[in-house]
């Protein structure tokens, strides 16, 4: 679901320039370079013109780069000044109650259509906002939605109205139409709209004919109270919690970190850093500095959020749709909304824009979408202290600084931040930081005494129930450790009993598995288990598979059944550890068209064909998952929550690489 956040259109087309921290010499543009405005004119202009006689609008849904081929990618990263590659973008519209997918060539700098397909498979393209907004206003016009709010006493002026999506639950395809329910929310005497549900009410919407089909008046429940529900600081009264004193973030010489284009260099890493509309933040060809070998080393080719799986736990008539998948329905990228300096990023921080395809082809700014920014909060890189020398006292401490690249994209209620840290030392983390405000639902009930039955959640406030819900974040990570052929294995630690030539009497040890098939790698940990993506044709002095490893991140075991319509469009979470061959066209762990999908195109089936990954190009998927039993410590706006992982190297190095790393 999502409440309406106004893109800024961009009516005259400037030159983007993001920034240029230093002189470097020419080079043509990365292949992973996302669509400028102008690319995006070119493209929509293009696939505009194939539906001139169209008799309904055409509305885009998805505009973003076609992925070049990966050889051609690699081949060009190793020589960047070699001649740019022939860009390509890849849309979606949607055209007469159907879905149309583009290939378009920007050869030239003109547009030309390479192929063109019409889906014909179950789900539907990601949500615009545009059509979102219409839909809302469809239901706020409509005379009988005017009337049912008026008899319960409320002002029109009043009611802001959000959509949702409302999955699927069995319908055979032909059935299952492009529509959303529209809930509605009360702002009188409060912002904070989503402890304030009109419930017993709520419109449905055909989005193609973008119509209402469907007024339901269920029931007239009572209005939670405005009070206590203000987080604004301007509304704030004392006492206040006791402040600290100021603490600065001053770069006199400026950030270490030089860009060009979307290209970073910082520290001893190099990689491109992109956003789409779908997903976000995307960091591509990724390769750190060894300076013993004194090379750059592959790490990562593609890092990515693949897909958001929300479902709530009420299973009654108003909520049980309630099954989001964030990134497929309603979009990570085209959600975000702006940075504020000094805030939402540190005041060293360097701001991005982004640009992406409103619903009608122009292309639409999103300012400060994203921010990097160098972090220093104490942390120890390494230490060691000495007094075992005689009469000597050694002590070394090398302080760790990273270099942090954030988003923040809202979906409703929620606020996730979102965050890729790359370390020195080659690890790199990913966090996933969730806020905003809790859904709450209508209840009679004031006390937590008076509550008999299930609640499906827990009562937060007089006449509000926190529902039960859960987040499961999946990654796709294409590493490609030193090199593309790369193989996965399980390192299980296993106690042994001693031979009893010793006082001991066990130990642990590690036993490896080098996992040859799909269907074996999927995992969901239950004992000792490190978990390492290796290139079993490169070693390290002594003789080790050069490799990194996953510390994963908060693992949350799905409890829905498997015969429940959400778990299976939510399947992805069905292990936390997936790994694939590399195939470009397999990137979303849900679906490609996950809103309305029936699940049969999720990971869950990709990894059915059960193919080799054994010193092949493969990926792996992580999710991460919280499950969230709401508290009253939480109302009415939700403390940081954050859940994250690691990809730590193992033996990739022949030694600590940041032992020569100098003391400030």
């Amino acid at each position: 679901m999502t409440l309406i956040l106004m893109a800024i259109p961009i009516f005259k087309i400037p030159i983007l320039l993001l920034f240029l921290l230093t002189s470097i010499p020419s080079i043509s543009s990365h292949p992973f370079d996302p669509l400028s405005p102008l690319e995006i004119q070119i493209v929509t202009s293009t696939v505009k013109s194939k539906f001139t006689n169209i008799a309904q609008r055409l509305t885009f849904h998805y505009v973003g780069i076609e992925d070049p081929n990966k050889p051609a990618v690699l081949s060009w990263v190793a020589n960047p000044r070699s001649p740019p590659l022939p860009r390509q973008a890849f849309v979606v519209v949607r055209a007469n109650k159907q879905t149309h997918e583009f290939i378009v060539s920007l050869a030239n700098g003109k547009g030309s259509i390479v192929s063109e397909h019409v889906y014909q498979g179950n789900g539907y393209p990601t949500l615009t906002l545009e059509e979102q907004e219409e839909a809302i206003e469809v239901s706020l016009k409509h005379q009988p939605f005017i009337s049912s709010i008026e008899k319960r006493g409320l002002n029109i002026s009043d009611v802001v109205g959000s959509v949702f999506s409302i999955g699927w639950f069995g319908e055979a395809q032909s059935e299952t139409k492009r529509i959303v329910k529209v809930l509605f929310f009360y702002k009188e005497s409060t912002v904070n709209v989503w402890l304030r549900p009109i419930e017993g009410i709520e419109t449905t919407v055909d989005l193609d004919d973008m119509v209402l089909t469907e007024l339901k008046d269920i029931h007239v429940s009572v209005m939670p109270s405005s009070e206590g529900t203000e987080y604004q600081a301007s509304t704030m009264r004392p006492p206040f919690v006791a402040e600290t004193k100021p603490i600065l973030v001053n770069q006199p010489h400026g950030p270490s970190f030089v860009v060009r284009g979307h290209t970073v260099s910082w520290a001893n890493w190099d990689f491109h850093l992109s956003f789409d509309m779908r997903v976000g933040v995307v960091i591509s060809t990724a390769s750190i500095y060894d300076i013993d070998q004194q090379k750059n080393r592959q790490v990562l080719y593609r890092g990515q959020i693949s897909e958001l799986f929300v479902p709530y736990q009420d299973p009654t008539e108003e909520w049980y749709y309630r099954t989001f998948m964030d990134a497929g329905e309603f979009g990570m990228g085209s959600s975000a909304v702006a940075l504020e300096p000094h805030h939402d990023c540190p005041s060293n921080a360097v701001f991005f824009d982004a640009f992406h395809a409103g619903q009608d082809g122009t292309p639409v700014k999103l300012e400060n979408a994203y921010c990097m920014f160098e972090k220093y909060a104490g942390d120890i890189a390494w230490r060691h202290t000495e007094a075992v020398i005689p009469g000597k006292l050694i002590r070394e401490v090398r302080r760790e600084v990273s270099l942090v690249i954030r988003t923040i994209t809202v979906i409703g209620n929620y606020d996730y931040i979102l965050d890729w840290e790359l370390k020195k030392c080659g690890t790199i983390k990913l966090s996933v930081s969730l806020t905003g405000i809790m859904e709450g639902k209508t209840t009679t009930y004031k006390h937590e005494s008076e509550v008999k039955e299930e609640i499906y959640g827990l009562l937060v406030a007089p006449n509000t129930i926190g529902i039960n819900h859960d987040h499961f974040i999946t990654y796709y990570l294409d590493l490609d450790i030193d090199g593309q052929e790369n193989s996965f294995h399980k390192l299980k630690l296993k106690s042994f009993k001693t031979d009893g030539s010793t006082p001991r009497k066990s130990y642990w040890s590690v036993v490896s598995e080098e996992v040859k098939k799909e269907l074996d790698a999927r995992l969901r940990p239950t004992e000792p288990v490190e978990l390492h993506i290796v290139n079993p044709n490169k070693k390290t002095a002594v003789g080790n598979k050069v490799g990194y490893r996953l510390i994963p991140g908060p693992m949350a075991i799905p409890l829905l059944s498997e015969d429940d319509y959400p778990q299976i469009r939510g399947s992805l979470c069905d292990y936390d550890i997936w790994v694939t061959p590399f195939n470009k066209s397999e990137k979303w762990a849900g679906g490609m068209y996950v809103d309305r999908g029936h699940g049969d195109k999720t990971i869950t089936h990709i990894t059915q064909q059960n193919r080799d990954i054994n010193n092949k190009d493969i990926v792996l998927w992580h999710t991460i998952g919280f499950h969230h039993h709401p508290s009253q410590d939480e109302f009415p706006i939700m403390p940081t929550l954050t859940g994250g992982f690691e990809l730590r190297p193992t033996n990739f190095f022949d030694r600590n690489p940041i032992l020569k790393m100098r003391s400030p």
